[in-house]
């Protein structure tokens, strides 16, 4: 149980919305921030931004002109181009004349006519001295005008120094003369100025109304540009108020003004902040297409700045959705656009977002280095805000590396420069995370503090989130210290605020840590009303229009709530109810993506409505013949710091007979960390090492690379791994060996050889059970269900592929490409198996994916004796080992086969960790989840690289048990392991790797 939640800084991007648009104006403009460059380079690029603003005055858009004739001016000044500056100054004038602004064109062309005449610019000059006398004509003419005018720019240059209270003054006074006058586009302009000050302010619903009569005068006078900037100002305002829907609306009107005048560039901000609201929405497929929209009319038009910005915002969803090799492209691409434009801001948004995606693959020391070169950049460019938020991000990969002490040091430095530049959100923020990092060292006294100042200043400054999470981390410390009312209290209000602001992730997590609370007080009944209620909003939170690689992820944060209503339960005896709850939370992904598959009208209802009770859970043993063993891991939930909260200290086992009999048994975990100084985890990866077992992919490209085995630590770790998993239960299942046993993993126990497992009287599983695995127990009906639809199939080819060709693979992000190891005894296992199943093996050169992927839609048993490449972070990415040709890489990914349509009754992957993935609460995710959702009833997948020879013996003789001896599939894989093992007794290395999962007939 996660209690309580911990704020951190989100990853940075062109997500602040005001600056994804042309909306604010005038407003003062942002400007790049650039360091030294030679003045050649400089000049060429001032020159290209002088000519783009001409052509945006040419097409009368003056808010465009405006940018980029303040860019090209600010870099003529930095180099002293005299004669730049004074032309650039003089169309700066024309745009403020052009828009009536006669007091702001009159300032501009005398500036531009002292330097004309400086420099001996006769045409300069003349032009300057032309348009000066006209624009003081105008001024002389309407005397009031001009003092509204010089009001605005007072307001400008207010708001430029963040004097916003003054700002409203001057605004407020050209309100009036320009009511007075009846320059109804001068009001325009105000009001919309006015609207802006108050969402600088956080006022937002101020900021509507002013936007709300800006946009009713911009129809009015039938303005459609204005209308456009109001309608963008009315979209960001509910934006910021979290009011996505609303911003969308407003969004998409502004996509069609921008259309109608041919507005390129506003159409593809009016896209680009349409995918933002769709990325806040958690609709990141969505976002994703309108940020392609934006990037193909950026490129179009050559806005190389923005263009680098989407792919920013691209790189983000990509994040959000789990897909970094996707991200880390973007951003990529992002940095090289940026360092290309000599955009040092957006060089260090690049950087900092490879920091962060690096911090979520683990890779800690990478994630480091690109916080720190975003670190230089941003004090270089004198970027406090991007400072203070790079030292809270490489303070949160110290957090995660466990260096608590290390993490305070930059949380520390955030909170001086945040308390420097007056920025109280961060201050909020680095307080939250300084407080949170010393409960996790266990020093409440202090993380208490820390969490009360940043309560004060979320408080202060309205940010009901911040104040919500810091109640809830609140509730915790005082929870971990015993003070279970003050906790209590805390909590309650954490509950309410979440509520409050419809924050459905908080309102869950402070729901299920008032049951955690009344957990631990002995009230179970009022415990289980608060977790069932969090679970019934989790579960509202995985929408059906998710992607699955995002619900997977969703559900990674939730699982706790589950593993802590079933202690509810467990300590109310009700063990039926609990079995129900640990099917709930498993799989659930999977099953709605395999249910889809079956029926396109399998999943109108929600996906939780059809987890099956006990009712159901016992006809699916029945109808399978078979004794089902399901496992959850249950651990030591009520520690703060991040060591002890690891610790397992119950397993919860539930037997299921043929005949529906359901018996629950649980054994203590506890002894594993208390007595012998290891955990569940640390005791699978022992066994496996002992073994022999490889885990470091080192044999991915070289085959002779085997490690040793222990054979003492080996019968130990093997026996022990029974004793907890196996003996609870031992009385509970068959006596006859044939009769099937399937067990239902979690977490690390998906990489368990469950045949191998050793009793004290040193007799392995396989000798007396015939075994089975599954992600989940309503996985086994679905599978029979996919069997019953194979039956049905009328392709009776076999398909055999054995040591193709080897591709080039990559073991992690960002190394280079290797060829992978040739394997001589997978060529002769194909060619052996093949004239049992009446076919011609599939080897080298011919066995490439495109071949293999045309095949195996008319295949009715595949098998695939080749390396299997898993994946820990993106199981989609894990792959089949195939020979390259020029239209594919041969890497048969997990995320391609789910697009495959097979008619297999069995599919066998004979190859190194198959059986691999990343492990989640969804189960394995990899290649055999995907092999199932593309038609298959029956996998066979190993659980680490197998040897060659031994394999080739094994696989032998399945199929000779299969097609010869009719066994069914789970047999005639059991024989085989017999067999196999008589010849190696001692070295489970070489024929206990194979698992089959879903049918055995």
């Amino acid at each position: 149980m996660h209690y309580g939640r911990i704020s951190l800084v989100s990853l940075v991007g062109l997500v602040a919305i005001v600056s994804a648009s042309a909306c604010n104006f005038y407003l003062p403009f942002q400007q790049e921030r650039v360091l030294a460059q030679t003045t050649s380079g400089r000049k060429t690029q001032a020159d290209r931004l002088l000519q783009l603003g001409i052509q945006q005055l040419d097409a009368r858009q003056f808010q465009g002109a405006l940018v980029y004739f303040q860019q090209a001016l600010i870099i003529y000044q930095e180099i002293k181009d005299r004669k730049g500056e004074a032309w650039t100054l003089g169309f700066l004038g024309s745009v403020y004349s052009d828009l009536e602004n006669y007091a702001s064109a009159v300032a501009y062309y005398k500036q531009s006519l002292v330097i004309a005449r400086e420099i001996n610019d006769s045409i300069l000059e003349g032009l300057s001295q032309k348009y000066l006398a006209i624009a003081e004509a105008q001024i002389e003419k309407n005397p009031q005008k001009a003092k509204a005018d010089q009001l605005l720019q007072q307001g400008n240059e207010q708001v430029n120094t963040s004097q916003f209270e003054a700002a409203l003054q001057s605004f407020q006074k050209a309100l009036i003369i320009f009511q007075n006058i009846k320059d109804r586009k001068g009001e325009l302009y105000v009001l919309g100025n006015i609207g802006n000050v108050y969402h600088s302010l956080s006022n937002y619903p101020k900021a509507i109304e002013y936007h709300q009569r800006s946009l009713a005068i911009a129809r009015e006078i039938k303005n459609q540009q204005s209308e456009g900037y109001a309608l963008s100002n009315l979209g960001i305002a509910y934006h910021s108020q979290g009011n996505y829907l609303k911003a969308i609306d407003y969004y998409e009107k502004l996509l069609v003004i921008a259309r109608q005048i041919k507005d390129r560039k506003g159409e593809s901000a009016a896209l680009n902040n349409l995918g933002i609201a769709y990325s806040d929405l958690g609709n990141y497929l969505k976002a994703i297409d309108y940020y392609k929209q934006s990037l193909q009319i950026a490129e179009e038009i050559q806005e190389l700045k923005l263009g680098g910005g989407l792919l920013v915002n691209l790189g983000l969803a990509y994040y959000y959705l789990g897909n970094y090799p996707q991200a880390l492209e973007y951003y990529q691409q992002a940095l090289i656009i940026a360092r290309e434009i000599k955009d040092r801001e957006q060089e260090a948004v690049a950087l900092g977002n490879l920091g962060l995606v690096y911090d979520s693959l683990g890779d800690y020391p990478k994630a480091i280095d690109y916080h720190q070169q975003r670190l230089v950049i941003s004090r270089n460019i004198k970027d406090r805000y991007a400072e203070g938020q790079t030292l809270d991000n490489i303070g949160i990969v110290y957090r995660n590396l466990g260096n608590y002490l290390k993490a305070i040091e930059y949380y520390q430095q955030a909170l001086t420069i945040a308390k420097e530049i007056g920025d109280r959100q961060g201050e909020a923020s680095a307080l939250g995370n300084l407080g949170n990092a010393y409960l996790l060292l266990g020093n409440y006294p202090k993380g208490i503090d820390y969490q009360e100042k940043r309560l004060v200043i979320a408080r202060e400054i309205k940010d009901r989130q911040s104040e919500a999470n810091g109640l809830g981390s609140l509730g915790s410390a005082y929870f971990y210290m015993g003070d279970y009312q003050k906790s209590l209290d805390y909590s309650e209000k954490f509950l309410a605020i979440t509520r409050e602001i419809k924050d459905r992730e908080g309102e869950s997590q402070a729901l299920n840590n008032l049951g955690a609370f009344y957990y631990k007080s002995g009230n179970l009944i009022v415990a289980e009303k608060y977790l069932s209620a969090s679970v019934t909003v989790l579960e509202s939170l995985r929408d059906k229009k998710l992607d699955d690689t995002h619900k997977i992820s969703i559900f990674e944060t939730q699982k706790n709530t589950y593993e802590t209503l079933q202690k509810v339960l467990i300590a109310q005896n009700k063990t039926a109810a609990a079995l129900e709850i640990a099917e709930r939370s498993r799989a659930r992904a999977f099953v709605e993506l395999f249910l889809s598959h079956l029926s396109s009208t399998a999943i109108e209802k929600n996906i939780y409505d059809q987890a099956p009770q006990i009712s159901q859970i016992k006809q699916i043993a029945k109808t399978q013949n078979t004794t089902i063993v399901q496992y959850s891991i249950i651990s030591d939930a009520f520690e703060v710091t991040d060591q002890q909260k690891t610790k397992e200290s119950e397993l919860y086992i539930w037997v299921i007979k043929p005949t529906g009999e359901v018996t629950f048994r649980k054994a203590d975990m506890k002894p594993l960390w208390q007595k012998q100084n290891t955990s569940l985890k640390e005791l699978i990866t022992t066994t496996r090492t002992s073994l022999g077992i490889d885990d470091k992919s080192r044999s991915l490209f070289d085959v002779k690379i085997v490690n040793p085995q222990d054979e003492k630590v080996q019968k130990q770790s093997l026996q022990t791994l029974h004793k907890l998993l196996i003996q609870p239960i031992a009385d509970l299942l068959p006596t006859d060996p044939n009769q099937r046993v399937v067990f239902v993993p979690q977490g690390d126990l998906f990489l368990v050889p469950f045949p191998a497992l050793l009793d004290e009287k040193d007799k392995y599983l396989i000798e007396k059970h015939t075994i089975l695995t599954s992600p989940s127990i309503q996985v086994l009906e679905l599978t029979r269900q996919q069997r019953n639809k194979v039956k049905q199939s009328s392709v009776s080819e076999a398909l055999v592929v054995g040591n193709p060709t080897m591709p080039n693979f990559a073991a992690k992000i960002d190394e280079k490409p290797q060829k992978l190891a040739t394997l001589p005894g997978a060529k002769r296992e194909a060619e052996a198996i093949a004239p049992i199943l009446n076919t011609k093996a599939l080897t080298g050169d011919a066995a490439t994916e495109t071949a293999i992927k045309a095949k195996l839609p008319q295949a009715k048993i595949i098998h695939l004796a080749t390396h299997g490449l898993f994946d820990d972070f993106q199981g989609l990415q894990s792959a089949i080992a195939l020979a390259p040709s020029k239209q594919d890489d041969g890497l048969l990914t997990a995320e391609e086969i789910l697009d495959l349509k097979l008619n297999a009754d069995l599919v066998v992957l004979s190859a190194c960790n198959t059986g691999r993935g990343r492990i989640t609460g969804d189960g394995v995710i990899g290649l055999s989840r995907s092999l199932f959702i593309a038609g298959t009833p029956s996998v066979i997948v190993s659980l680490w690289s197998v040897p060659d020879s031994p394999t080739a013996e094994l696989m032998t003789e399945f199929y000779t048990n299969l097609n010869q001896n009719k066994l069914d599939k789970a047999q005639a894989l059991r024989q085989a392991m017999l067999k196999i093992k008589q010849q190696y007794p001692n070295k489970p290395l070489n024929w206990a790797a194979f698992t089959l999962i879903g049918e055995a007939e």
